[in-house]
């Protein structure tokens, strides 16, 4: 399909327009959809769920897995790519012994709310670590948190507590003001990029489907994780997590060449974080498991971070559909994490095919 009338066929407006066009492509080729229900509705009434899709051989001892909705509202971006992707004919062309796994919209309640975060507010991204430890702390948050979600969200309360965040900042690198706001907290639960007190529904959700598969016993799972909303207009950044000097590290420098950015060398728009997928994918599946995250950029990372302050302000008041200003909240968010004009959506898809098509095309050198 040319990649202007799929930009403009793929992607949806909405959670449920989503779902349906997921499911409806699967149909279209005979392909079995599965349907992991979340207990809440949509803001609209409207069934939420982790949908997936399995494409190939039951016992492929390769797999690649396509996930959209990490980070909820993020969810758009790789919703598009998985249903370009049946669309284009995908499944007749898959490698031998190898099987696709797409996996849709992984938390929809945070996707059908236009929000980055879980039903519980968490970020799923932060939510993988072992409860039974200690908790890791985040003293810069600590710092931060009455500024980054104040009382007020519009007037002199809001323009207070920017500028507090701003006196912070001024003596501070980039890198500094994202490592303590964003690489995760465990202490503010109604705060950002919090990683939560237990393993939310989605993380289950997605533990069940890892063991549902046998993930673990296959000779090599290649993970594609699809995130939206830092670094360049339209480019899908490859981000690896993987341990330095390992196997794993080198098959995906094999899978993506020099377009592979690693926080722990510094040169990624990302930094190194605590409680990510990645980590609790490599645990369960273990080291034939491969974990990327493809992140699209979209606006100037401060419009992203007041989209979020937005999120967490209307989160603490108790989501409405109704209200005016949670409203603009939403399309904020929206706007942030998925820009939604033809020129956008043509760039998300022409670099997904081709990361997706490295994947499988390296299956054989796995």
């Amino acid at each position: 399909m040319d990649i202007d009338r799929a930009a403009r066929l793929c992607f949806a407006a909405d959670y449920a327009t989503a779902r349906a066009k997921f499911r409806n492509a699967c149909r279209v080729f005979g392909i079995a959809t599965e349907s992991h229900v979340n207990p809440l509705p949509g803001p609209r009434g409207e069934e939420l769920a982790t949908d997936t899709a399995w494409i190939g051989p039951d016992d492929a001892a390769h797999v690649v897995v396509v996930i959209s909705g990490t980070h909820g509202v993020e969810g758009f971006c790789g919703g598009g790519a998985q249903v370009d992707w049946l669309l284009g004919g995908g499944s007749a062309c898959l490698p031998r012994d190898t099987a696709m796994l797409l996996i849709h919209a992984v938390n929809p309640f945070g996707w059908a709310w236009l929000s980055r975060t879980t039903e519980e507010n968490v970020d799923l991204n932060r939510n993988w670590v072992d409860f039974a430890d200690p908790l890791p702390r985040n003293e810069g948050y600590d710092d931060l948190a009455p500024h980054l979600v104040p009382e007020e969200i519009e007037g002199p309360g809001r323009a207070t507590a920017d500028a507090a965040l701003a006196a912070w900042r001024k003596d501070r690198t980039l890198q500094h003001w994202l490592r303590a706001v964003s690489s995760g907290q465990y202490d503010h639960p109604d705060g950002l990029f919090y990683g939560g007190s237990g393993p939310t529904w989605a993380r289950r959700t997605e533990e069940a489907i890892i063991d549902r598969h046998r993930l673990a016993q296959r000779r090599s799972v290649t993970v594609l994780d699809m995130h939206t909303g830092l670094g360049q207009y339209g480019y899908g950044e490859p981000i690896s997590h993987m341990p330095q000097g390992s196997e794993a590290r080198a098959r995906v420098m094999r899978l993506w060449g020099e377009s592979v950015t690693e926080p722990a060398r510094g040169n990624s728009v990302s930094t190194i974080r605590r409680g990510l997928s990645a980590f609790g994918w490599r645990d369960r599946v273990g080291e034939a498991c491969v974990f990327v995250t493809f992140e699209f950029g979209t606006f100037t990372i401060d419009e992203v971070i007041d989209a979020l302050r937005g999120d967490c302000w209307a989160r603490r008041r108790g989501l409405d559909w109704n209200d005016p200003v949670q409203a603009r909240i939403r399309a904020a968010s929206r706007r942030a994490f998925f820009p939604d004009t033809d020129t956008w959506r043509e760039l998300v898809l022409a670099r997904t095919r081709q990361c997706i098509r490295q994947a499988l095309d390296g299956v054989g050198a796995a």
